[in-house]
């Protein structure tokens, strides 16, 4: 097993290393994965986009009945010095900060307990870039039937759905999962999923069945400045099979072309197998988007 490096961490109240933090074995998020998690890309040690990463955090909260911790103004100054501590500890200007919420320590029992204190944990890694060949070629992905739950727009910790998603693509040496439920495009394993037609963007609308990505409202906002028409709809099947382009977005991916499907080139004519102009408009507006919306 690989060792646990000794960056500091946030566990309940305190900053420790963290091979050195420890929780209950009776809490909930262990025994029944009963808890949520956000994850806040930093750029040049600066918070990307924080507010929205706050505001959805607040929303999964409120949908599993568990109080918010922290204001806004604090959960900033509980995420800054992790931030620091990370850029000295490994020179990173670039990290991901994971934040992670649960119910609490009770008995084992399936009912939510009220009155219960959360486990607020928090730590931040340095970010691993979209390797350069990927940017210029495009990834593969393979597409699968959606057995994930039916409560997709909360960001719970319980995601083995997802992780099996996720192994489907890693054993046919792909990058992502797409998925789809009764014919129609949901997501990816862990990326929003868009696809190009005639020019125009096109994601799915927000629903229980989808995870309401931070990039939800900021590709619309990056489209209308690009001049790119952009619009949420049902997206059946065989349009993601033969759109011109298809898109993923996360907050490690940023946006990220698909040139690859199921084994067969995504697009169509020359740019066949290739990233498409939209894409290309998109991450150069992403770019700058990552410097005027840090903080």
């Amino acid at each position: 097993m690989a060792a646990l490096p000794d960056t500091l961490c946030y566990l309940n109240g305190a900053y420790t290393p963290l091979n050195e933090a420890k929780i209950s074995v009776m809490d909930r998020g262990f025994i029944f994965g009963d808890g949520l998690y956000e994850v806040v890309p930093v750029y040049g040690r600066r918070l990307f986009r924080f507010e929205e990463h706050l505001a959805r955090l607040e929303r999964s909260l409120a949908k599993m009945r568990i109080d918010n911790p922290f204001t806004r103004a604090q959960w900033l100054e509980h995420v800054r010095p992790l931030v620091a501590a990370t850029f000295d500890k490994t020179g990173a200007q670039d990290q991901l900060v994971y934040i992670q919420v649960t119910r609490g320590v009770a008995p084992r029992d399936h009912v939510m307990p009220s009155g219960l204190q959360p486990t607020v944990f928090m730590m931040a890694n340095p970010m691993k870039p979209v390797p350069v060949e990927q940017r210029h070629q495009g990834v593969a992905c393979v597409t699968a039937r959606d057995f994930r739950w039916e409560r997709g727009d909360i960001k719970s910790t319980s995601l083995l759905g997802n992780v099996f998603a996720r192994q489907i693509s890693a054993d046919a040496g792909a990058v992502e999962t797409i998925m789809f439920r009764d014919g129609f495009l949901t997501e990816a394993a862990a990326s929003n999923v868009w696809i190009v037609r005639e020019g125009a963007l096109l994601g799915v609308p927000k629903s229980s069945h989808v995870l309401e990505g931070i990039r939800f409202d900021l590709l619309r906002e990056l489209c209308e400045a690009s001049g790119v028409p952009y619009h949420l709809r049902p997206i059946a099947e065989n349009e993601v099979l033969t759109a011109d382009e298809v898109l993923l977005s996360s907050a490690t991916k940023e946006v990220l072309a698909v040139t690859r499907l199921d084994g067969e080139g995504v697009g169509h004519g020359t740019l066949r197998g290739r990233p498409g102009p939209v894409y290309a408009r998109l991450y150069e507006a992403y770019q700058q988007a990552k410097v005027e919306q840090s903080i």
